[in-house]
């Protein structure tokens, strides 16, 4: 398994970065190769991707969120994957989002490109995306507040 961390800061207070974050079927403005997430309920997320011209779905599970604080997860069902963001106050209008991933490569095409760094240059990539969009934007395009309890989704 590889784990991935990057982070950035924007020049946005926390909690505009955090609630532009939970704006889940959006993500593919900002992440490459990302074509769709569509959020089944409050804490259940359909993936669909395409990388390398491989297109795959699968199902993610939101394990803890605190708003303005983290948002962490795991695949559970078709990839390998698990991870957690955080957003940290470096002022009042600047945060540090940090990433940190783990996910398993799959076939020999993925485990090459794991092993010369494609994985990490994408999340860096996406990160760089996120900066634009919310600099760009100064506001969140909507929010969700709600908090889960990594011990109620077990």
């Amino acid at each position: 398994m590889s784990t991935i961390e990057q982070s950035i800061e924007v020049a946005v207070p926390v909690r505009t970065a955090y609630n532009q974050w939970t704006q889940f079927e959006q993500f593919p403005r900002f992440m490459e190769g990302v074509e769709e997430v569509r959020q089944v309920d409050d804490t259940r997320l359909h993936w669909r991707t395409k990388v390398g011209g491989r297109e795959q779905e699968f199902d993610a599970q939101i394990t803890e969120q605190r708003p303005d604080e983290r948002i962490a997860w795991t695949a559970t069902q078709g990839v390998e994957q698990a991870g957690v963001v955080t957003f940290h106050r470096v002022d009042d209008r600047r945060t540090k989002v940090m990433l940190q991933l783990d996910a398993e490569p799959e076939g020999a095409v993925e485990k090459i490109g794991d092993a010369v760094g494609v994985l990490k240059r994408r999340v860096k990539g996406d990160l760089e995306r996120f900066k634009e969009l919310i600099e760009s934007r100064g506001a969140e395009s909507g929010a969700w507040r709600g908090e889960v309890d990594q011990s109620a989704t077990r």
